[in-house]
């Protein structure tokens, strides 16, 4: 059968505990905290989670296949080249491009509120869309669960594709 849709949604979801450090990096931007996270990459959760629904949305796997944990090329990398690299891929895929994205990260602290913009501006850039395609949130878990105890984060990340014209 032939697929002749002209849009595709994906989700994805990533998860990090914290760990020794002085900041999170989050959407690609550098957020001060009283841990870090405990991850081979930067540990970036928002990028993670949203590189998994594009991957997702083209059943092209998940970021852990693109970029293994256990490959030493990825120790400590930018996770916005991650982000870069699945753009391409999904354009290189049929011609998608992303239409939107809506990005939710989860946890107690840090606030994220405060640098939701600046992680909009630095995925729409990566992604060659418009801002107004790109949502950062936050929640708290009511201090349910691992985010609830503060020994984690999470992001969950829904992203429409569309065929680039």
């Amino acid at each position: 059968m032939h697929n002749t849709s002209n849009i595709r949604i994906g989700q994805g979801i990533d998860v990090h505990a914290f760990g020794v450090g002085d900041h999170l990096m989050l959407g690609g931007v550098r957020v001060p905290h009283d841990r870090g996270v405990e991850a081979h990459s930067d540990g970036d959760v928002v990028i993670h989670a949203l590189c998994d629904a594009m991957l997702g949305a083209l059943a092209l796997g998940d970021i852990g296949r693109h970029f293994p944990p256990s490959d030493p090329q990825w120790k400590d990398a930018d996770s916005r080249s991650f982000l870069r690299h699945c753009n391409a891929l999904i354009s290189g895929n049929g011609g998608w491009r992303v239409g939107n994205a809506d990005i939710t990260v989860i946890c107690e602290r840090p606030k994220v509120g405060p640098h939701a913009e600046a992680m909009r501006v630095l995925i729409a850039a990566d992604l060659g869309i418009d801002t107004d395609a790109v949502s950062v949130k936050a929640t708290t878990s009511e201090k349910l669960g691992f985010t609830g105890r503060g020994e984690g984060i999470a992001a969950q990340a829904v992203v429409l594709l569309v065929k680039a014209r």
